[in-house]
This record gives C-alpha cells, structure tokens and sequence, in this order.
C-alpha cells in the first residue's frame, strides 16, 4: 500500500493526538468521518500504526535519571545474543534495548530514581546479565530533544 497526502496528514495528526475523535481527525483532515475511519482502520491493518499507548511523565513517577548503557559482549555466537537478548527483556526498568553496529553490541535506555537506583538495577540485573565483557554507563543530563513523532 502506499501512502497518499492523506494518509500522511491522519498520521501526522494520530502521532500528536492519538485521542483525537474520529470526528475531530476527520475535520482537521479534510474527510467525511467515514472515509477517515476507513482510511485509519487500513492503517491500522497495514502496520503504518503500530497501537496506540499514554506516554508518561517520569519525572512524575519518581523516575527522572535516564542512563545510557553501552554493552559489549564476549562474542558474537547466536546462541550467545539469543541468551542476552532473553535476559535483557526480562529487566524491568530498561526501555529500549539496540543491537548496534559500531564500538559496543548493545546500548541500553535505563530510567531509574537516582544515581542509587541505578546502582540497584546494576547489581540486581545488569550484572548478571549473560557474555557481558564490558559495560559503559553515561548519565544524561538534560533531554534536549524528544519525540515519538516520525517523519511522514
């Protein structure tokens, strides 16, 4: 499928306000609202929308320590990334997890409440995570840009 200006601006509008009314959608789209639904409900089945979630504030949950992890691994045997992976998806305070290319195999996104918490996390569960040869954290500072929003 391919998409159309339409199709475009229904996503660009979902990306910021994935609560909007069909109706509201349909107007701000220039659609009857029957047409937007079927044409959302197309974007849906495609895979252009993945789902729909209520992004939340961390700061307001007593999260505000966001940790950078730079993973290296012993090796690069399947059965070695298999078992990282596993372990990796089981830590709870992790929110992105990326096989990368470059210097490190894995950066981690780790939200925590502080230094201390994060020092927890480590012991609790980056430590024992499998093949791990070297591990580098780096503490943001300051989120100077941040969107969930993709260019369409």
């Amino acid at each position: 499928m391919e998409l159309d200006a339409t199709d475009r601006r229904i996503l660009t509008v979902l990306q910021k306000n994935g609560r909007i009314t069909n109706a509201e959608l349909s107007e701000q789209v220039n659609l009857s609202a029957s047409a937007c639904h079927r044409r959302v409900q197309r974007l849906e089945e495609e895979g252009y929308i993945a789902g729909y979630v209520a992004l939340l504030d961390p700061r307001r949950l007593g999260r505000p320590t966001t940790v950078f992890v730079e993973i290296t691994l012993s090796g690069q045997a399947d059965e070695l990334l298999d078992a990282f992976e596993r372990e990796v998806a089981r830590v709870p305070d992790i929110l992105e997890c990326h096989l990368m290319a470059g210097s490190a195999d894995y950066l981690l996104k780790i939200v925590a409440e502080d230094t201390e918490d994060f020092a927890r996390i480590h012991r609790q569960y980056l430590s024992r995570l499998p093949g791990v040869a070297q591990m580098q954290s780096s503490f943001s500072l300051r989120t100077v840009v941040k969107t969930t929003a993709l260019q369409v």
